[in-house]
Formats: structure tokens, C-alpha cells, sequence
């Protein structure tokens, strides 16, 4: 089944926004003593990385305007497959400085 762009679009979207909302003003700290906020920020990537996936997919054309693709689709393996060896640091770093790039991407594609 082809999925249509905007509906990848959306739910990526949603998962930048729900990320956004749950971390805001919380700090590296807050989230290695917070398994709730991990397991958020871990679900919420998870369903990015498999999101830009099916974007890869279903329209080459459109995900190589995203900007390190294969490394967030990467990721999604990770957290689904490797999660014994998920690094706070990573996953926090990627929150702070990489989501923005993330949001940023999307929306250019429209």
C-alpha cells in the first residue's frame, strides 16, 4: 500500500510536536531520571524514523529533501531492535538539536 505524503507528513509532525510538549523545559537530568519521558521520546522517534521509511519508499523523490534520512530511519531500527543499546546522550541530543532540522525538512516538502 502507497502512503500518501501528507499523512507522513502529519504523523511526523505530530510526533516532533508531542516530543516538543513532553520535554519542554525538562533537562538531560530530568530525562535520565524520567523512564516515562524515555519511553515517550523513544516511541515518538520510533514512529519518525518509520514515517520517513515509508516516505523513502513510497516517494524517493520527496525524502531526499530530508536531510540525514538514513540516519533517522537508522535510529528507528535501533529503538526497535536495539534497545539494550540506546544511549541517553544520543537520544537527548537528538531532542535538542535535531528535531528542529527534523520539523524543518517537512514542512518544506508541503
Amino acid at each position: 500500500m502507497r502512503h500518501k505524503p501528507s499523512k507522513l507528513r502529519e504523523d511526523i509532525l505530530r510526533s516532533v510536536q508531542e516530543i516538543e510538549s513532553f520535554c519542554h523545559g525538562r533537562t538531560f537530568h530530568d530525562f535520565q531520571e524520567d523512564r516515562a519521558l524515555q519511553l515517550i521520546v523513544e516511541r515518538e522517534l520510533e514512529i519518525i524514523g518509520e514515517a520517513l521509511a515509508r516516505l523513502r519508499r513510497d516517494h524517493p523523490d520527496l525524502s531526499e529533501q530530508i536531510r540525514d534520512i538514513h540516519k533517522i530511519i537508522g535510529l528507528r531500527n535501533v529503538l526497535a531492535h536495539g534497545y539494550d543499546v540506546l544511549e541517553h546522550e544520543i537520544l537527548w541530543d537528538i531532542v535538542q538539536n535535531k528535531l528542529t532540522l527534523i520539523k524543518h525538512d517537512i514542512q518544506m516538502i508541503g
